[in-house]
């Protein structure tokens, strides 16, 4: 863990790695966690194990994201030369479910997004997804 700002009662399993991060309040990290730098999670969120939270990733607050969910921070182009960096934003009230794969897109508001799902477009308020890609 190095340079991870944590919020009041936070739970952090054994075996993660941690770095550059922000966690608010009462958020538990479960073990075999790995979160990069420039990545903030809300109040009262859950990350379980085995999950992946590349760096561009905002999670809101009372999340819960499920085991094993895997986060990307760019998109394949014709130019592999040129990488970007992508960000992705998760609002407050999502639940993802095990195995999900999160491009970088924008989540919004109470969005429930089932197991197994690859979301590789926004998704808006009040709406559950699944499937690959994710509708």
């Amino acid at each position: 863990m190095k340079n991870v700002k944590i919020g009041t009662n936070v739970t952090i399993s054994h075996y993660t790695n941690l770095y550059g991060c922000e966690l608010g309040n009462n958020v538990f990290v479960g073990p075999f966690v790995e979160i990069q730098s420039n990545v903030k999670i809300g109040d009262n969120s859950r990350i379980s194990s085995h999950s992946f939270i590349c760096s561009g990733v905002e999670i809101g607050e009372n999340c819960f994201i499920a085991h094993g969910v895997m986060f990307t921070n760019d998109k394949f182009t014709e130019n592999r030369d040129e990488w970007i960096e992508r960000t992705t934003s998760i609002g407050n009230n999502v639940r993802i479910g095990s195995n999900a794969t999160i491009l970088p897109v924008k989540i919004g508001d109470n969005v429930v997004i089932g197991a197994g799902a690859v979301v590789t477009k926004d998704i808006p308020n009040n709406t559950t997804v699944k499937g690959n890609p994710a509708k």
